[in-house]
């Protein structure tokens, strides 16, 4: 193991949000838990009609691996190009507020510790201005 790899997996096994969460497993159940949440939201569910759910939810723990430090293997678009489509169909703050909310209550749901949820949150909070293409 090379000492970068050994550094990163040190990363992610120890002091990552990833790790704090519970990794991989956590992040399946989370994703899994929020796309539900999100579906049977009328403020947001419009924005994923005729998406393949079986594969935004892959790219969504892929990204959100990445995202909370863990393995690094997501492949999918940036944020801004990745909700472009979206934007020109009216996405924005007050949609992007609900997904925020219902992010922290899947988190709530799994018994994250809140000072956890707080950190997701400020990474999930960093990319609204990519999402909504400011």
């Amino acid at each position: 193991m090379t000492e970068k790899k050994l550094a990163d997996w040190w990363d992610q096994t120890h002091d990552s949000l990833y790790a704090k969460l519970g990794g991989e497993a956590a992040v399946d159940a989370a994703v899994d838990i929020f796309y539900r949440k999100v579906l049977s939201d009328n403020r947001i569910n419009r924005f994923f009609e005729g998406v393949d759910m079986d594969k935004q939810a892959a790219k969504q723990k892929s990204f959100l691996t990445m995202a909370f430090g863990g393995p690094h293997n997501y492949t999918g678009m940036d944020m801004r190009r990745g909700h472009a489509h979206l934007v020109k169909q009216g996405l924005n703050d007050s949609h992007f507020d609900a997904v925020m909310e219902n992010l922290a209550a899947t988190m709530k749901e799994l018994n994250v510790p809140d000072d956890l949820i707080a950190q997701a949150a400020a990474i999930a909070e960093s990319t609204r201005n990519d999402v909504l293409g400011r």
